[in-house]
This record gives C-alpha cells, sequence and structure tokens, in this order.
C-alpha cells in the first residue's frame, strides 16, 4: 500500500489579502489552515506545515513545519521544493492553506488517475488548481533548477516533468480559494 506525504502551503506573502497570514484568519470560527488540516490530514500519512511566519502559530497544531530554501518568497514552488526534500514518502500531496472545502478523497482520486505519470492536479471545469497536486519526490532536483533560474509558474513546470490534470465534476465551490478581504467575507456568509 502506497502511503503518502502532505504538505500544506501557508508560507507566502498574501499580497493580495494585504500582507495579513492567510492561514491563520479567522474562517467560520476557526483559522483557515484548520479547515484545510481537517479535511487534507486524513488523507495522507505524514504531514507538514509549509510557512514562513508565524512559525509558533503553525507549531502549536501539533505538525512539523517547514520553510522555503530559497528566500524572498518565491511562491507555492518554493514551498513545494521543500515539502518534497522534508517528505517520508515517495509521494508528496499539496494543498494550499487557503481552500478550505477541498473534497476529502482529492489525493485518492490523484493517485488513481495519475497514470505513470511523475505528477497530477485537480483541474475543475472552470479552470486547473495546481496547488492541490501529487508529485513524485524524484522530480525534487528538476524543481529546484527551475526555481533557481527565476521559474515560478507551477503548472508550467508540472506539465514540464510529464504531469497532467484530472478532472474533478464536484461542485465547483469547493475548489474557491481565499484569497481578498472580499472573499473572506463573501465565503464566511
Amino acid at each position: 500500500m502506497v502511503s503518502f506525504t502532505g504538505v500544506i502551503l501557508a508560507g507566502g506573502k498574501s499580497n493580495r489579502m494585504q500582507e495579513k497570514d492567510k492561514g491563520l484568519l479567522i474562517f467560520q470560527h476557526k483559522l483557515l489552515y484548520q479547515h484545510v488540516l481537517q479535511r487534507f490530514y486524513p488523507q495522507v500519512n505524514y504531514l507538514f506545515i509549509s510557512a514562513n511566519r508565524n512559525i509558533n502559530h503553525y507549531e502549536s497544531s501539533g505538525f512539523p513545519v517547514i520553510t522555503d530554501s530559497i528566500p524572498y518568497y518565491p511562491g507555492p514552488l518554493a514551498g513545494m521544493l521543500s515539502g518534497l526534500y522534508h517528505s517520508q514518502t515517495e509521494w508528496v500531496a499539496f494543498c494550499a492553506c487557503d481552500m478550505p472545502f477541498i473534497p476529502i478523497n482529492y489525493v485518492k482520486r490523484l493517485w488513481e488517475q495519475r497514470g505513470t505519470a511523475p505528477a497530477v492536479w485537480v483541474k475543475s471545469f472552470i479552470k486547473d488548481h495546481p496547488t492541490l497536486s501529487l508529485v513524485h519526490n524524484s522530480l525534487r532536483n528538476a524543481l529546484q533548477i527551475f526555481l533557481l533560474c527565476g521559474e515560478r509558474r507551477l503548472k508550467k513546470f508540472l506539465y514540464q516533468q510529464g504531469g497532467h490534470a484530472v478532472i474533478f465534476s464536484d461542485i465547483e465551490s469547493v475548489f474557491k480559494n481565499i484569497n481578498t478581504p472580499n472573499d473572506l467575507i463573501e465565503k464566511s456568509a
């Protein structure tokens, strides 16, 4: 039976959220990342939280916190790189800290539909969601080179490595993320 390491990506600058740490915003009476943790953790065997600030808050969850090895907040790929280097398994599942409604079986569905691809990600009817992905640990060196060359586009990297999207026909609202103060207000109602 395959094991998965999960990584919650909470290490960004949150520019669209006025640089407030998105994972630590209150959403429906608890911290945003805790909603993700509740739905994501049952899908994996090990879990890390990728964060670059407020480390003590994330550590209070009881899960290990990892930081980016590349400075200046280069985006989700840097958190993914750290996750791949800290992984205890061949396969690593990723989820952004601002997606509180993720499907409770998306890791299993990605695994079952990956074929021989070294990376797969969720695609809803409207758009791709590459931060909801499953990536083989063998891609970590290629990812490091990609980042060191100044690249930041997650989907581009996953495609270049032979990855593909997996179509999810769930209700579109489960893939909504909270990027702005207005998103936080609208989705809390």
